[in-house]
């Protein structure tokens, strides 16, 4: 079956990265060359918070005929997580013949929560559900790299049968909206056979047969040792790898849509393919953002947006919202820090660009919604382009990461409505940064926050932290 890949730079290509990276107009005719499935517009939809994704997630298993391939950074040993894998069991039980992968990062599946006492992880729970009800939900840990700290495995989608599920969620209360407390991502549904075929294809083969890869219901005192051969050859591979499809032509009342894999800094086609969608933007850009902390690629390309007079619109998750935010009543431990360092880098960054935010050019939302957390992910640009990733747009996932996403290219504007529909129920809970003086600084924080944060700072270890955090 036919790959599909971004050609090779050559001299032409380095020239517009050139001329992206100062700014200028370029043509950004990678996105014109890339391979596109086409669906009907119709078979896309956007679910508008975690309760509906949830619901449908489990629907969807139950209803499983042939297969379920899941990929998630990880599924978590709570209520959530067991009845997700309750559900996956109980689908395997009525349909034995019924194929199920799940794929998560190999090192966050065999630790315990940061913060947390020392437990052997998630692991744990595969291995007590398999030993109750035997083989048939095959959970499978990847581990991209020999060490957690030096990337993940980031990749999304739910694929069963025809249908795909993409969310940047992983699976665990908070994700699902258990427990009266929820963790906001996107949510889209797409049923197309190729697409479903070309995410598990990749799963089953580029990563599930690598010999790095393995059930985690198995030995818990396994190390990383024996594998380290194994995983610096499926580096390899994934750096060069790209999702298996044919590509069509988009005709009236579809979409096109292709996906997008990446590892590493250089070669990625994931994040060229975000830096050409940032520059051929030309009336409005939405960056969807958790945690403010831009690659410097990322952080050129929008200047060079604003500096040609597009608009450029910037969600980010209020500290209060950041999934490592501790209030000032609770304990605090040193990962407490990091929402207020998120903050100083966004104030920093809306006081070099007071200006455009004068001219109503730049527009900063900061989400916040009671005790509830903010984990949305992508790119629009000009209702024409939309990325679907779980790419967080930071040093971390522009360099280290195994991350995926879904390019939509709809040239007819058909589902323009989706997107604004969303937009607007984000922005409802989204406040206006008139200012870079209405952010808080570092003597508003909380003391201990403060304290670490001036220690990083006299010592540069903060620009460490913003590079792998």
């Amino acid at each position: 079956m036919k790959k599909a890949a971004i050609p090779r730079a050559g001299a032409s290509a380095l020239a517009r990265t050139w001329l992206r990276l100062r700014g200028r107009p370029v043509a950004a005719s990678v996105l014109d060359d890339l391979p596109r499935i086409p669906v009907a517009a119709g078979r896309v939809a956007t679910l508008a918070g975690p309760a509906e994704f949830r619901d449908r997630l489990l629907a969807l298993i139950a209803g499983a005929r042939e297969r379920i391939v899941i990929a998630a950074l990880y599924l978590q040993d709570d209520e959530a997580g067991r009845e997700i894998l309750a559900a996956l069991h109980a689908a395997k039980f009525v349909r034995p013949a019924l194929e199920i992968f799940v794929f998560v990062d190999w090192h966050r599946a065999r630790r315990g929560l940061i913060g947390r006492e020392r437990s052997p992880g998630n692991a744990a729970l595969y291995r007590d559900w398999a030993e109750r009800c035997g083989p048939g939900v095959a959970v499978m840990g990847v581990p991209v790299k020999t060490r957690e700290v030096l990337g993940v495995m980031h990749l999304k989608g739910f694929v069963v049968d025809d249908t795909v599920l993409y969310s940047g969620a992983s699976l665990n209360d908070v994700y699902l909206g258990r427990n009266g407390r929820y963790r906001l991502d996107r949510y889209h549904v797409i049923r197309d056979r190729r697409l479903a075929d070309s995410l598990t294809g990749f799963l089953l083969r580029t990563v599930g047969e690598s010999p790095a890869v393995s059930p985690l219901d198995g030995d818990p005192e396994a190390t990383r040792a024996p594998l380290r051969p194994a995983v610096a050859r499926l580096q390899h591979a994934l750096r060069r790898a790209r999702y298996p499809f044919s590509g069509g032509t988009v005709r009236k009342g579809e979409v096109g849509i292709t996906p997008l894999v990446g590892i590493g800094g250089r070669g990625n086609e994931l994040n060229t393919v975000v830096l050409e969608l940032i520059g051929r933007a030309r009336r409005r850009l939405v960056v969807y953002t958790p945690y403010f902390n831009l690659p410097g690629p990322v952080r050129r390309a929008v200047d060079g947006r604003l500096n040609a007079g597009c608009q450029v619109t910037l969600v980010v998750g209020d500290k209060v919202a950041n999934d490592f935010y501790i209030p000032p009543e609770a304990p605090f431990k040193a990962i407490g820090a990091l929402p207020y360092l998120y903050e100083s880098n966004l104030r920093r960054w809306c006081r070099a660009r007071q200006r455009f935010l004068d001219a109503g050019l730049l527009e900063v939302r900061l989400w916040r919604d009671g005790a509830n957390t903010y984990h949305l992910k992508g790119l629009l640009a000009d209702d024409e382009w939309m990325l679907l990733t779980g790419h967080n747009l930071n040093p971390r996932a522009w360099r280290m990461d195994l991350e995926n996403g879904l390019l939509v290219h709809d040239p007819h504007h058909l589902l323009r409505p989706q997107g604004q529909a969303e937009l607007a129920r984000v922005l409802a809970n989204a406040r206006r940064v008139e200012s870079w003086k209405s952010l808080e600084t570092l003597e508003d924080y909380p003391a201990p926050a403060r304290r670490l944060l001036k220690r990083l700072a006299r010592t540069a270890v903060d620009r460490l932290v913003n590079q792998v955090l």
